[in-house]
């Protein structure tokens, strides 16, 4: 039972940093400053704004507002600094769709300084364009306003990537294991266990301490497809472990062994082969955090986490921990079955976690 307070208590310990989570889709930013190329950027962006973070801002209305709208958008960029004279004005042929680019009140092109200064930014020209354009429908787009749709857009779907996994986890070991318990305890072992590799990453990235250690620059969030692609990748390894070590562990009940010795000879039995195949995923997983793009950095350093905090904490402490607490309920339901007996008469039987 110690075994199983204390390495859930340390897992519940790393999940803490996702309280403050944060996501987005990294841009030139959040590349190592030391590289020439990203020195060269920063200094095109301080002696020209207009080529740093940008935003298109769209006006769709009626062709006989046309000049309005253009008039409208060009005074826009004239006031964002857009550069003398403001950024032209771009429309289509029928005058019915306007196009300007205009900069951005941000330093960078991801994270949350990026997502207040798109979010302002349509707080205000939609209001100042409807004012001088009658009719008109106002849009802000580019590719940071995309950047911060798409990883809140990403954060919004996580819960329903998460309930399926959970929910067809659960069914498909309740089923192949006839144990709702041991399923409910697979769910929240593996849920814990993602939870806290994300939290790490979290920790990690979203803070300024590893930097120099890990050779990235900080943007302060952490990849928008990350916590969908962890979730996913490290459930199904998480699963191929727990399988393994509950089926062995099962074989020494359906032998007769007390929950015990069932528990401690199963986990002994798999240990090799669970250790061998971590050993592996961490070092591969590794050689992706040596890497410049800080997706892969993130997704390196995470899924290398998650394994050995999965082969360790999970499956040496706290899995055993949980089974032997449960007992023979860890062996599944008995299976009723025909045992000939002597005298050619059969009598029923069970097999206990047959």
């Amino acid at each position: 039972m110690l075994s199983l307070v204390l390495g859930a208590g340390l897992l519940v310990a790393l999940t803490l940093p996702l309280a403050g989570l944060r996501t987005g889709l990294p841009g030139d930013d959040a590349l190592p400053r030391e590289l020439p190329t990203v020195q060269t950027l920063h200094r095109l962006t301080g002696a020209f704004p207009s080529q740093g973070p940008t935003a298109q801002v769209v006006v769709t209305a009626p062709a006989a507002s046309a000049g309005a709208a253009r008039t409208a958008l060009a005074d826009l960029a004239g006031e964002r600094g857009a550069g003398e004279g403001g950024a032209p004005v771009t429309s289509s042929s029928d005058g019915r769709t306007h196009v300007v680019t205009v900069p951005l009140d941000s330093g960078v092109d991801s994270g949350p300084e990026a997502d207040r200064a798109v979010a302002a930014l349509r707080e205000r020209v939609g209001p100042a364009v409807a004012e001088r354009v009658p009719d008109a429908e106002v849009s802000v787009g580019g590719g940071v306003a995309t950047g911060s749709d798409l990883a809140r857009w990403m954060v919004d779907r996580l819960p329903w990537v998460v309930g399926f996994v959970l929910a067809l986890t659960f069914a498909v070991v309740a089923v192949a294991f006839r144990s709702p318990l041991l399923a409910l305890v697979t769910v929240l072992l593996n849920t814990l266990s993602c939870a806290a590799a994300l939290g790490v990453v979290a920790g990690v990235f979203q803070g300024t301490w590893a930097q120099d250690l890990l050779g990235f620059t900080s943007t302060g969030t952490v990849v928008a497809y990350l916590p969908v692609l962890m979730f996913v990748v490290l459930f199904g390894l998480s699963m191929d472990y727990h399988v393994l070590v509950v089926s062995s562990v099962r074989e020494e009940f359906a032998a007769g062994s007390a929950p015990a010795r069932a528990v401690r000879v199963g986990v002994a039995r798999s240990a090799g082969v669970v250790t061998s195949a971590a050993a592996v995923m961490v070092a591969v997983f590794a050689l992706f955090g040596t890497l410049s793009d800080p997706g892969l950095k993130q997704l390196g350093v995470g899924l290398a986490v998650a394994v050995l905090l999965d082969a360790t904490v999970v499956r040496a402490l706290v899995l055993p921990a949980a089974l032997r607490a449960m007992g023979r309920r860890a062996g599944g339901r008995p299976v009723r079955q025909v045992v000939p007996a002597q005298g050619g008469e059969a009598v029923r039987g069970e097999a206990v976690g047959a």
